[in-house]
């Protein structure tokens, strides 16, 4: 497999874009969640990068780099499909967090992977400035949502969380077509 560069940089865009979106409705997601449950998680989130780190001998090229891009964008996808589906609820909760956790086991394999397959100067200040610009565009945008949601009369923190996610879907939709355009197979 091979990058394609432009498709590629939108889809790093978007991705960005639903960070920057998602950032502030984490603290509602997990608020049923015990402080204990948070360092357990991140003594198996070391854990896990630690597994990932010792197969980047294989997997540090395209081809792994879109299956686990592709993977991590699928787990984060059904992760809010479920939170729309579930109640608001511990059980919830713990399974949001588990699911981000998983994605970010594979966080610095990700930017590890993308440094290397786009290894020109030109195309990571590209990418780096399109991560960044996608990344405050979707904390103003969460911003100017959450502020719309409370003139309209609600105001409620989980409300507004769970009316965000519809948003979120919709840019994680967009997210994974354009992950599947950045490669294509030589």
């Amino acid at each position: 497999m091979k990058i394609i560069p432009l498709w590629f940089i939108r889809y790093k865009f978007f991705n960005s874009l639903f960070l920057g979106l998602s950032v502030g409705a984490i603290f509602t997601l997990y608020a049923p969640l015990e402080p204990s449950i948070y360092s357990m998680g991140g003594v198996l989130l070391a854990m896990g990068m630690l597994i990932v780190a010792r197969f980047y001998h294989t997997i540090l090229n395209a081809e792994w780099f879109f299956r686990i891009s592709l993977f991590v964008e699928g787990v984060l996808l059904l992760a809010m499909l479920y939170f729309l589906y579930a109640s608001y609820n511990y059980q919830t909760a713990l399974l949001l967090y588990i699911g981000y956790q998983i994605t970010f086991v594979f966080g610095n394999y990700l930017i590890r992977a993308e440094t290397l397959l786009l290894n020109t100067d030109i195309l990571l200040t590209k990418l780096d400035t399109v991560k960044q610009i996608g990344y405050l565009l979707g904390m103003g945008l969460a911003y100017l949502f959450y502020k719309t949601l409370t003139h309209y009369g609600i105001d409620d923190n989980q409300t507004q969380v769970y009316d965000l996610h519809f948003l979120l879907i919709a840019v994680e939709l967009v997210v994974i077509v354009l992950i599947i355009k950045s490669f294509k197979r030589v």
